[in-house]
């Protein structure tokens, strides 16, 4: 209920910030060294406000689902606390204005986001564990790097960027591509399906995975991206969304193919940063984050209709015993696929509008070609099988 009443405060606030397009910037003295102030420094801007509110709603959403779908876990309020960290997390990150706090929500992410994913305390989740901490490790290493040469350049909060940081922006866009699962740190994401379906419906739509796209949006608003920087997302991007499209088309696991569709939707937001367009990018975040939470609450009451059996071939026709469930399964997968007058149809027409009209190479227009194919031929696959 807090979740769905800070979600509609952020609501308001962000239509008051539209109205006067302003931006906030609050800053608090923690303490000081040689002068040198350091700040806990929150921004709030039309971008920031309206991240946090898609999260917050959809996090209330998930919180209700969560309290049906592990009502029988012996553990179930351990799991809630882990899981408001990890929302809370999410929301410094959002709010943050300074590296430094910026660190404290990014580790907060894989501090909580592994110990969900290791929660069921088998084998496969361990070893999913594991693989996520060790890339997201990596991740974290560069974020450490990247803040000990913003303090040697005398700087502490993003708003005095300037045009002689490109080093440093490209590092934090590599940094991203790591926690956004982007080729080659693609690995984890379909391995952190280990955890709960209410972690993965949280982690997959809105919070872990969209972390590092977040970061490079609140950059690349301050400053342009530099020509090299540009030139790795559109590579990584069309890889990743070639890639996650193409593992989705042979896999028959239920939760496997959300992940990887996630994966592949990842990669277009990836592609659309490298075309230099940061709001279009974060318009298909948001249509992607709203379409992709009802997509996995749906496949997991499907799950627990079936028992936990997860392959689409042994589902059944679910349309007769679950309708409902089923209708909004079928409305969120026309959404995946960029259905004409669905939410996603308009982002995705407008960035391969802007594909088409950018001097782009044709390797990566082609790649992107073939990865939306891959996303209706899967999606029409996991329809009609079930």
């Amino acid at each position: 209920m807090l979740l769905f009443c800070f979600s509609s405060l952020t609501l308001m606030s962000y239509l008051l910030f539209l109205f006067f397009s302003n931006t906030i910037i609050l800053e608090f003295e923690i303490f000081m060294i040689n002068s040198i102030p350091f700040m806990f420094t929150i921004i709030l801007d039309k971008v920031s406000m309206s991240f946090s509110m898609i999260v917050t709603l959809i996090s209330g959403c998930v919180f209700m689902f969560s309290s049906k779908y592990m009502e029988e876990d012996e553990f179930y309020w351990r799991f809630t606390w882990i899981l408001l960290s990890f929302v809370i997390s999410m929301n410094l990150l959002i709010f943050s204005g300074s590296l430094f706090f910026l660190l404290l929500g990014w580790d907060g992410l894989g501090i909580t986001s592994f110990a969900l994913i290791i929660y069921y305390q088998s084998k496969e989740s361990l070893t999913a564990g594991f693989q996520t901490l060790m890339i997201n490790r990596l991740g974290d290493v560069i974020i450490v790097c990247s803040s000990f040469f913003y303090v040697l350049l005398g700087q502490y909060t993003f708003s005095t960027l300037s045009l002689n940081m490109t080093v440093l922006i490209m590092i934090l866009c590599l940094a991203g591509l790591t926690k956004s699962a982007q080729f080659p740190f693609s690995s984890w994401l379909p391995a952190a399906m280990a955890a709960p379906t209410p972690v993965s419906a949280l982690v997959h739509s809105s919070t872990l995975v969209t972390a590092g796209i977040y970061m490079i949006i609140r950059f690349s608003t301050s400053l342009p991206l530099s020509e090299s920087s540009s030139s790795i997302l559109l590579f990584c991007g069309s890889i990743t969304c070639f890639l996650g499209g193409t593992a989705a088309i042979f896999e028959n696991d239920l939760k496997k193919i959300v992940a990887l569709s996630t994966l592949s939707q990842l990669g277009v937001m990836v592609f659309c940063l490298g075309l230099g367009l940061p709001m279009l990018a974060l318009f298909h975040l948001y249509t992607h984050a709203l379409f992709k939470a009802l997509l996995f609450l749906a496949a997991g009451t499907i799950l627990m209709s079936s028992f936990g059996n997860q392959d689409i071939r042994m589902l059944g026709s679910l349309s007769i015993s679950m309708p409902l469930c089923m209708v909004m399964f079928n409305i969120s997968s026309l959404c995946l696929i960029g259905a004409p007058f669905m939410s996603a149809f308009f982002s995705k027409h407008l960035i391969l509008e802007k594909m088409f009209m950018s001097n782009i190479n044709f390797f990566s227009v082609l790649t992107m070609l073939v990865a939306t194919c891959n996303t209706a031929f899967y999606v029409i696959r996991s329809l009609k099988t079930i």
